[in-house]
């Protein structure tokens, strides 16, 4: 890890919050903090770097694009804000062309590293970053549902009173309204969740269930609702995804990652469990889904579909090369 260096896009809140993260976790022995503020990228790398003698030794500096060169992974966290008014569509069609212009410039230094796509809508933009840079689909990826499952684990840990580390469950689908819990592979132990529940003599009914799954999709609006902006759990999603590049871990992430015939689904980036390495997204893996589950995975592929039916000028589709 001596040489490893990681390059974010964006200064905002999420962006420096993880650039903190990620220099307090010891991954990094650089990291270049990139915006189109300059001056605000400077004064975060600075705060940053301010930190750094109570943690492992990192260098926290400012840069330019340019200065992706060498970066193992590019993060991508900047996007434009919402203008008052201003809908949706028109808001992502922003964000695809800043993503024309910085792909572009981080592909001329750097076309061997990797892209981790964060900014929202995640899964459109990550599928508009494939096609874009024409890079393999296991080296351009997003963060997908790796936070909402962690949501979703906090929240079972919390009915079930364990640990949160021994909650595997997962969030599908979308980043976004149309995500979904795969209820039936979620377990605690290796014990699936209704069974411990009963053994405990805890309700798990269908209200309950349906109670965590609102909270989960709902848990963003709540958070921006009271303090304008979610960053501390994104932030620490970003580390853990590049702590198994870094580390080639091969861990198994909800990343969003583009799909060749999963479910049927196909030329679409949502979120399945994936094995995440020092490559990148190497396999996904289709797990068993309950009948309702798969009509949502179908719901959250054609509601991605729907975002990026009117971007005009994308290359050809990407030809399949990962494993099913």
């Amino acid at each position: 890890m001596q040489d490893t260096k990681i390059a974010i896009i964006g200064a905002g809140r999420v962006g420096s919050t993880f650039a903190y993260t990620l220099a307090t976790s010891g991954l990094a022995r650089e990291i270049v903090l990139i915006d189109a503020d300059s001056a605000r990228a400077e004064g975060e790398a600075m705060d940053i770097a301010h930190a750094v003698p109570f943690h492992r030794p990192v260098v926290v500096r400012p840069g330019a694009i340019d200065d992706a060169q060498g970066a193992l992974v590019t993060v991508l966290t900047a996007g434009a804000a919402q203008r008052p008014g201003e809908a949706r569509t028109a808001l992502f069609q922003r964000n695809v062309e800043m993503l024309r212009d910085v792909l572009q410039g981080v592909m001329d230094v750097n076309p061997e590293g990797l892209f981790l796509m964060t900014t929202n809508p995640v899964d459109a933009l990550t599928y508009v970053a494939l096609r874009l840079t024409g890079l393999p689909p296991g080296r351009v990826f997003g963060s997908g549902t790796v936070l909402d499952s962690a949501r979703l684990r906090a929240e079972l840990a919390g009915h079930c009173a364990v640990d949160a580390r021994n909650v595997h469950a997962y969030v599908l689908g979308e980043h976004g309204d149309s995500e979904f819990v795969a209820w039936s592979t979620a377990s605690l132990g290796n014990v699936p969740i209704p069974d411990y529940c009963s053994l405990a003599g805890m309700v798990f009914s269908r209200t309950e269930m349906d109670a965590i799954e609102q909270r989960v999709r709902r848990a963003a609006y709540e958070i921006i609702q009271r303090k304008g902006a979610t960053n501390f759990a994104i932030a620490t999603s970003l580390t853990r995804i590049v702590e198994a590049i870094v580390r080639d871990d091969a861990s198994v992430l909800t990343v969003s990652t583009l799909l060749h015939g999963e479910y049927g689904i196909s030329d679409v980036c949502l979120s399945l469990p994936a094995i995440v390495g020092r490559h990148g997204v190497t396999r996904t893996l289709p797990v068993s889904l309950a009948p309702e589950e798969l009509s949502a995975m179908q719901r959250s592929a054609e509601a991605i579909r729907g975002v990026i039916a009117d971007v005009a000028d994308l290359p050809p589709a990407i030809p399949p090369s990962l494993p099913a």
